[in-house]
């Protein structure tokens, strides 16, 4: 499943809708980077690999834009152990 991911600046999150339902990645800045602090996917959402897809899509969102990440959120810091293409960003 290919998701749409926009980042909602207002919210300060990225996120993506799924047959009515919200999943997403809150962020706060600090200087020089992006604090990743919670990833919400719905339960009806569960299982299709979508946190995943969130995951990659924030860390190469940091990536392009030249910010160092704090993976405060449990899912994005365990996702970056098991990507550890990811660990310059640290």
């Amino acid at each position: 499943m290919e998701l749409t991911i926009t980042n909602n600046t207002g919210k300060r999150q990225f996120e993506t809708e799924v047959e009515g339902h919200t999943a997403l990645v809150a962020y706060t800045l600090f200087p020089g980077g992006i604090a990743f602090m919670h990833t919400e996917v719905p339960p009806e959402l569960e299982g299709r690999g979508i946190a995943g897809q969130l995951a990659k899509y924030v860390l190469e969102y940091a990536r392009e834009n030249h910010l160092k990440v704090k993976p405060y959120c449990p899912y994005i810091n365990a996702y970056m152990k098991r990507h550890p293409e990811y660990n310059d960003l640290l």
